[in-house]
This record gives structure tokens, sequence and C-alpha cells, in this order.
């Protein structure tokens, strides 16, 4: 440790998708280790996506408790909805709340009631239902069009 701040950053680091991965790890790996008390993000891209790039680091470290980390499945044969397109949704929607929480967004019966148990709020999909979780507890049995609206409506309800 030192008596001044260390700053951190990946100068140029290029485009948004690029550029990204190369932060995360520079930076991520120090902050892991402890190192590190201030970051800049520098992407070729509009300053907002440096801002949230830096932001998502901090969250994925558990380095801040603001902002919602949203966890969701890569897909498989077994989902039955879109569920790009909803976890989309839901990132969009739930960007720049401040909560503290952990959302899931799972897409099928075998493996989401597990991840969405985990979370503070989540839901898991299966053929013709979706299962929200709160706390761990199911509390409610949705139909699948449902599901978002009644899982954003708790998030924002959610202290």
């Amino acid at each position: 440790k030192y008596d001044y701040p260390l700053h951190l950053g990946v100068t140029e680091a290029g485009p948004v998708w690029s550029g990204t991965i190369k932060s995360a790890i520079g930076i991520g790996t120090l902050l892991a280790e402890g190192i590190g008390d201030t970051l800049r993000v520098s992407l070729t891209a509009n300053p907002v996506e440096e801002v949230r790039t830096g932001f998502e680091i901090l969250k994925a470290l558990n380095l801040t408790k603001s902002g919602i980390r949203l966890v969701s499945c890569p897909t498989c044969g077994r989902t039955s909805v879109n569920l790009i397109e909803i976890v989309d949704e839901v990132e969009t929607k739930i960007r720049d709340i401040p909560k503290n929480l952990t959302v899931a967004v799972m897409g099928c019966e075998v493996n989401g009631p597990g991840e969405a148990r985990s979370a503070d709020l989540g839901i898991a999909f299966g053929k013709g239902v979706a299962l929200l979780f709160k706390h761990g507890q199911v509390v409610a049995r949705l139909k699948p069009e449902e599901a978002v609206a009644r899982l954003l409506a708790e998030i924002e309800s959610a202290e």
C-alpha cells in the first residue's frame, strides 16, 4: 500500500467488445488482488460505455453495493422462451436502478430454479410457466408473458 491513491486503467483498450475484455482482465485482476484505488476504462466508444464497463467490473468483484447484478443462463435446448430477448429487456430496464440486489433470469426448469432461488429475486421459465422466486422461496407461478413485468415490479418494490 502507498500513501497516495493508485489509479488503474488500460490505455487505448480499443472498441467496446475487445476493449471491455482487455479492461476487465487488466483492471479486474489488479482489483481482485487488492491493488488500486481508482479506475478509468478507455474505450473507442461513447463515454457512457466506459463508465458502465468500469461499474460492471466493480460489481463483478463485489467492490460496490450499488447496482443490480443480473445472472442469466446461456440458453440450451430446454429453453422454451426467447431468453436472449427477455434478458436484454430486463438488463435495459434495471441498468440505472441503484439497489443492491442479485436478480436471476433463467430459461429452463432443470438448472433455473436453483439459480433463481439463490438470487434475491429470480424467474425460472419452464414449458408454459414461469416461477418467481423471492429470497429463495417461490412466491408466484405465472404465465411466461407475465413474468418480466412481475419481476420488474418486485425489483421496484424491493428494499
